[in-house]
């Protein structure tokens, strides 16, 4: 069995909290490896709020920040597997705060996340969701008990 080609890029555009990189960089592998897929080109780029807030209007058309946006490159499937995903520390940090958990695992949180979404599920109804959310909690528990992320 060929070993997996994972490319994986971290651009850290904040000086709010130092940034775990090798926890990111496990949580997208962990999703990667999960679902199967053995090539990959990845970037995943930590902004502030505004930051993400100017994507969210220019590609999404919505207003103001949001934790997580992703930019599939190539379809599901597709070999390699291509995409950037973008997450706010404002946000994480944040949200953390009001969960009582450390910023890092709400980062990881959005991180696999946007690799779910680039390994084509949605969370646009129910069903669809509630599959996304399990296989959101079965990662951040990997890697939980692999000790890089506390809950």
């Amino acid at each position: 069995m060929p070993k997996p080609r994972h490319r994986i890029a971290i651009v850290n555009h904040q000086r709010l909290v130092p940034v775990n990189r090798k926890l990111l960089r496990r949580a997208i592998r962990a999703v990667l490896e999960g679902e199967g897929i053995d090539a990959a080109e990845i970037s995943l780029a930590i902004v502030s709020d505004g930051e993400i807030a100017r994507l969210n209007k220019t590609y999404l058309d919505h207003e103001g920040p949001t934790d997580v946006i992703t930019f599939p490159l190539s379809r599901p499937g597709a070999s390699p597997l291509e995409g950037e995903i973008v997450v706010s520390i404002e946000t994480a940090v944040r949200e953390a705060g009001r969960r009582g958990l450390h910023p890092d695992r709400e980062l990881c949180l959005y991180v696999v996340h946007g690799m779910l979404h680039l390994c084509g599920y949605d969370d646009l109804d129910p069903k669809a969701r509630r599959r996304m959310r399990g296989r959101e909690r079965h990662y951040l528990k990997h890697l939980a008990d692999s000790g890089l992320a506390s809950s």
